[in-house]
């Protein structure tokens, strides 16, 4: 079917509904001798008249009629197909994919999930846990979580929460049996519970600085494990001293489980961002997901 003939049977669909060319006409947004001269051109075509006209009123004929009862539903169905797509254009749905680490997703990116899921049931949310560096466009993702001093440049970055700090810690028996460090030199008198990388395989440094100082210590004990819950949970069972960010252990610090120490030797630094490939046009889901993440501290 030609492409003029679709839009002629648009214009024979509104002029056969509103039984008037002035009214289907102003529909349209088309003059009325035009939107005349467009049906007389389709009944040419098809070599049937399909409707009927008076100086008062206008009806449809046998064809006509035909006409609108089997092709009408057809064009109202990929109308109703359009204005959804129109709908999507503004709402959140579809999957939304998104990369980070485990501490970062529990206490930041979940309230936000629970409060967008809550609000729009299109909407599908994947937190895929990682604690290592992810290519999020080979990986086919949405947006990753990472601290902000390790972010990639050509990255669309937003802040997600405020300035960190690390901190060292142990159990109180821990400390009582082996005594607290002060310095990075001390470390290597203790117990240290290392955190592996997933992606590279390596094993953690600890960053430390004082005034200007910094110190990456690569600390030794009896202790390795790839996720930061099971360094924390073995801190507290006083296998010795664990390095994790200090919002992450404060619950443990405040009930007496863990002591910080050697915290003049952990400043602030950036705390995490969101980041996601620079898009001209972003999608709802993605719009919706940082607008409900972005840090307003």
């Amino acid at each position: 079917m030609q492409r003029e003939t679709m839009s002629d049977l648009v214009a024979f669909l509104a002029v056969a509904r509103e039984r008037s060319f002035t009214r289907a006409a102003a529909k349209l947004g088309v003059s009325p001798s035009a939107l005349s001269h467009t049906i007389r051109k389709l009944e040419e075509r098809l070599g049937v008249r399909l409707l009927t006209r008076t100086s008062r009123s206008v009806a449809t004929t046998e064809p006509g009629e035909r006409l609108l009862e089997r092709v009408g539903p057809h064009f109202d169905q990929v109308a109703d197909e359009l204005d959804g797509l129109m709908d999507l254009r503004d709402t959140p749905s579809g999957t939304l994919r998104i990369t980070t680490g485990d501490q970062p997703a529990e206490s930041i990116l979940m309230p936000a999930v629970t409060k967008l899921l809550r609000l729009y049931p299109d909407l599908t949310i994947e937190l895929i846990i990682d604690n290592g560096f992810v290519d999020i466009v080979n990986e086919r993702f949405d947006a990753g979580v990472r601290l902000g001093e390790t972010l990639a440049q050509d990255m669309i970055a937003v802040r997600i929460g405020p300035d960190l700090r690390m901190a060292v810690a142990a159990s109180p028996d821990y400390l009582d049996t082996y005594g607290r460090p002060d310095t990075p030199d001390d470390l290597g008198n203790h117990n240290c519970i290392n955190l592996k990388h997933q992606a590279k395989g390596g094993i953690s440094v600890w960053d430390l600085e004082k005034h200007g100082r910094v110190v990456n210590v690569r600390v030794e004990g009896q202790m390795v494990v790839n996720d930061i819950s099971l360094v924390r949970q073995a801190a507290v069972d006083g296998l010795g001293l664990c390095y994790l960010p200090r919002d992450y252990l404060d619950a443990r610090i405040e009930r007496g489980e863990l002591i910080p120490v050697m915290e003049d030797w952990c400043p602030p630094f950036p705390g995490y961002h969101l980041y996601y490939p620079s898009r001209r046009q972003q999608s709802p889901a993605l719009a919706a997901f940082v607008a409900a993440v972005r840090y307003k501290g």
